[in-house]
């Protein structure tokens, strides 16, 4: 029980007041295993079904970052080619833009691949910009692309009020390239009390460029918890992922709230992704180091399993 409440930061929670008329508590969690409660009863699952708050697929995306080699990539790549994964699951993986065609000639067609990022348009005199137009991403067999992450909000300094990831997110939907939307807040932000105001802020700025919600995957993840080992616990991650779709009702759709896929990503692993996927309004994973581990990733697309609540 310690081990478990060790694994994230020692803080009480966030601090606004639960809008959701079915939340049973204004309290919002505490500190450590012993206060964790099944909040939101209103979304409690019959026995014998898929345990989803939401209408869309399971989804699983890898994220390789800045990682790999030709080498190591063939290798994870005959790895994913091999595991045995489970069928109602939609399965991504981002290689580094430079491996891109090389991951798309050897990797399984069960697997679709995404980029990293694209730009904003259709591309032209910017020399140097490896990151490319989305029109050229699908035409080395793209058919996502990862935006808004943190990495790009806070180290290279993309953010919403140019809008600069709005743009990329409306050219990206109108070339037909789908969208993993990255959302998440700082520590100090969700030890603040700012968790909601955050992640609705940067929702708002997706919402401002987006006219259909078909293609578009909603990632939470907390900056605090992306490559720190230090994972958000499963009611921590529900409870943000019920307040996001929240959102989508009262500010777009009760349709859209349902048929859109909320994913968490944030130190995934296949240790604790089967307690994660457990819980109703996470409807999978973008995964960061665990992605370069063929095996391990498996595990992760395979938890859709845990949601199966057994009759």
């Amino acid at each position: 029980m310690a081990a478990a409440s060790s694994l994230v930061p020692q803080f009480s929670g966030l601090a606004v007041e639960c809008e959701r008329a079915s939340c049973l508590s204004s309290t919002l969690f505490f500190h450590g295993v012993s206060s964790r409660r099944r909040l939101f009863s209103a979304r409690r699952a019959p026995r014998g079904v898929v345990a989803m708050a939401g209408t869309g697929k399971f989804f699983v995306g890898g994220n390789w970052k800045c990682n790999g080699t030709k080498d190591s990539i063939s290798k994870l790549v005959a790895d994913l080619n091999n595991a045995k994964l489970e069928n109602d699951v939609d399965v991504v993986v981002a290689p580094p833009f430079i491996y891109i065609d090389q991951v798309n000639n050897l990797l399984t067609d069960r697997i679709d691949i995404s980029a990293q990022n694209c730009w904003v348009g259709k591309g032209g005199a910017f020399t140097g910009e490896i990151r490319s137009r989305a029109e050229q991403l699908m035409d080395m067999g793209c058919k996502w692309v990862i935006l808004g992450h943190s990495e790009r909000r806070h180290i290279i300094g993309e953010d919403d009020q140019v809008p600069f990831i709005g743009k990329k997110t409306s050219y990206a939907l109108s070339q037909n390239l789908k969208v993993i939307a990255c959302i998440g807040e700082k520590l100090e932000e969700r030890e603040a009390g700012k968790t909601f105001d955050v992640c609705f802020q940067q929702m708002q700025a997706f919402a401002d460029s987006i006219t259909s919600w078909e293609n578009v995957v909603i990632a939470y993840e907390p900056v605090w918890a992306i490559g720190t080992g230090k994972v958000a616990t499963p009611e921590q991650a529900q409870e943000v992922h019920v307040a996001v779709r929240d959102w989508f009702k009262k500010n777009i759709s009760a349709e859209v709230a349902s048929s859109t896929r909320i994913i968490y990503g944030g130190s995934v692993n296949g240790s604790n992704c089967s307690e994660l996927a457990k819980q109703g309004d996470i409807d999978g994973f973008l995964v960061g180091g665990a992605s370069l581990k063929g095996p391990e990733f498996a595990t992760i697309v395979n938890s859709v399993t845990s949601k199966k609540v057994a009759v």
